[in-house]
């Protein structure tokens, strides 16, 4: 652990605990907001690291495993999905600073041994990789799970060379941007076959081992297993944990809220060029200017203000967890929020950096209308989202079942009267169009604020 690093486990026999003298607090209303969301059982566990300068202080709430009286705390390890990627962002930015990579080289002098595709003579670089600029889609079309509940498992780099040998770029790298796991499984990829390493390996070497991240790792082993806080889908059912291979960049990592304090604190203190160097913009994503509403990025890092107060944020989230990382850039302030519900949590997280920001309680939920049988039927068929992610609609007794071709069907409900559904569970709505697989139809802009997305059919072809 850094020496300057000073963690605060709170006492928490209830779901909160009073904070030390001088140590940064959660205000009251953001605290209301935690113990909210978990006595709603909207999260099962909660942790919320609350960073000012070199000091820190962090907040559990809820339980790590059901019927056990154990609180989260600063060494409780979960997944953080694409906060991954800021990670993979500073393994390129480390390697630019060290001469042995530059943001407008192409990928494909990174990669020999594959067919990196280009339109028109204009190659994909790595920092349009790490900016989303490529022009590569979100996810391979040759993504095929064996289990949906673990969607990358399977996928490794022949998988991955064989997708981009065949694949055709629709429009010419750096014309657009679109958010794309593969992008950062290609480019974290990259950067390990230059080093030599794996990417574990790669990780471990440069970020992990240097800032003293020993609960941190894009592989679970034993240890990290006995730490790792079961995750839960969000109505609550138990989620399988997501393995990496080729896609380990976009999202592998797990760790504890102890090590993201160490990793955000180091982007805080600016402790290296490579760290200055990720969060410097790179490309304006919303509006023109520096001004509030103008949203720009990094190599990886979301860089929004509001209120005059910029800040560098990302999120993440996997079949059983959600996270959030974010800090001002001015160095003062840092947050880290780290849930076992795969239920966004962008709006605490912003609303714990930036006190006096926070948004107002999501809305309740849409009252269910009724629609005759007669009218639900013409939406049952196969609607494709990618040529081999197949989604199922059939009619059940009390609404429509949809989830992916040969899975299990859960149970939606209508909110309106067009092809479009919001999953229904007995406590709580929630707007993905499957317990988080892969694919949905309908994209969805990251920003501060919470993102939704529902089940748009008619973005999907219908295929029977």
């Amino acid at each position: 652990m850094p020496p300057r690093l000073r963690t605060l486990l709170l006492p928490l026999l209830s779901l909160s605990g009073g904070a030390a003298l001088a140590a940064p607090t959660l205000d009251a209303a953001m605290r209301e907001r935690a113990e909210t969301l978990v006595r709603d059982g909207k999260h099962a566990s909660l942790v919320i690291a609350v960073i000012d300068g070199k000091d820190s202080a962090v907040y559990g709430f809820g339980r790590v495993r059901p019927g056990d009286q154990g609180v989260p705390d600063a060494d409780t390890v979960y997944e953080i999905g694409s906060v991954t990627k800021t990670m993979t962002g500073l393994l390129l930015a480390d390697a630019v600073v060290a001469g042995k990579a530059q943001l407008d080289q192409p990928v494909a002098e990174l990669l020999p041994a594959y067919a990196i595709p280009a339109l028109t003579g204009q190659k994909i670089t790595v920092g349009q990789l790490a900016t989303h600029f490529s022009g590569l889609p979100r996810l391979p079309a040759n993504l095929a799970p064996a289990d949906m509940a673990n969607p990358y498992a399977g996928y490794g780099e022949a998988q991955l060379r064989t997708f981009l040998a065949g694949h055709a770029l629709a429009r010419a790298p750096g014309a657009a941007y679109e958010y794309s796991n593969l992008a950062y499984g290609l480019l974290g990829t990259a950067l390990a076959t230059q080093a030599n390493m794996s990417y574990e390996e790669l990780l471990q070497a440069r970020i992990f081992r240097p800032l003293g991240m020993a609960s941190s790792s894009a592989v679970t082993t034993p240890a990290l297993r006995a730490r790792l806080a079961p995750g839960h889908l969000a109505d609550g059912k138990p989620a399988a944990n997501w393995d990496f291979q080729a896609i380990a960049g976009a999202g592998a990592v797990r760790s504890s809220a102890r090590d993201m304090i160490a990793y955000m604190q180091s982007y805080m203190r600016a402790a290296s060029p490579a760290q200055q160097l990720a969060v410097q913009p790179r490309r304006v994503l919303v509006g023109e200017g520096d001004g509030d509403g103008v949203k720009k990025i990094g190599l990886a890092w979301m860089l929004d203000q509001v209120k005059g107060q910029p800040f560098a944020w990302h999120n993440g989230q996997t079949g059983g967890y959600a996270s959030f990382a974010g800090s001002t850039l001015d160095g003062k302030r840092g947050v880290v929020v780290l849930s076992s519900t795969a239920r966004d949590v962008d709006a605490l997280g912003v609303g714990v950096l930036l006190p006096g920001s926070l948004p107002p309680p999501n809305a309740p939920a849409p009252k269910e209308i009724a629609i005759a049988p007669s009218e639900l039927a013409q939406y049952a068929g196969q609607y494709a989202l990618a040529p081999t992610f197949v989604l199922s609609v059939r009619q059940g007794p009390d609404g429509l079942l949809v989830a992916p071709r040969a899975s299990p069907k859960r149970p939606y409900m209508p909110a309106r009267r067009t092809p479009s559904f919001t999953r229904w569970s007995k406590r709580n709505w929630y707007s993905s169009a499957t317990p988080r697989v892969p694919s949905r139809a309908s994209s969805c802009t990251r920003t501060a604020r919470p993102c939704r997305a529902s089940a748009n059919l008619s973005k999907a072809v219908k295929v029977a």
